[in-house]
């Protein structure tokens, strides 16, 4: 997991992109391989396991001793997911899980998650965000 490399120079390796950390092309292209891969692991869910068969410090095996210096690429990122993160879960959505409560994902409910992140709401008072707090009563 990771591309860290231990020959590092900060000045050197340094990222334009860094400086502006939200470009909206870039969220835009991004923000759709996420949700493909978001869509593509629902659609084949029930390939997965329900419970996970690792063994505890299984992850901890993969990563690196640091964070990597320069930034992963998102295909790299997701392949990490799909490699290391996904056998590590609980398929709690997968029509295979029979147990506490029935599947609970909806296309409204990933929707109303992503804007809420989106807008970074932080709604644990009335100034924070009113709207938010206004919507809970």
């Amino acid at each position: 997991m990771g591309s860290l490399s231990f020959l590092h120079d900060p000045i050197e390796n340094s990222s334009s992109h860094l400086t502006k950390p939200l470009d909206s092309e870039e969220f835009r292209k991004q923000g759709y391989m996420i949700i493909d891969f978001i869509a593509d692991y629902y659609q084949n869910i029930e390939n997965c396991p329900v419970l996970s068969r690792v063994e505890p410090g299984y992850l901890k095996r993969c990563l690196p001793e640091s964070a990597p210096y320069n930034p992963d690429s998102i295909q790299t990122i997701l392949q990490d997911v799909k490699d290391h993160i996904i056998p590590g879960l609980t398929h709690w959505q997968s029509p295979n899980f029979f147990a506490y409560f029935s599947s609970t994902a909806s296309t409204a409910g990933f929707l109303g998650e992503m804007l809420t992140t989106g807008f970074n709401v932080v709604g644990f008072n009335w100034v924070s965000s009113p709207a938010a707090t206004e919507l809970e009563h």
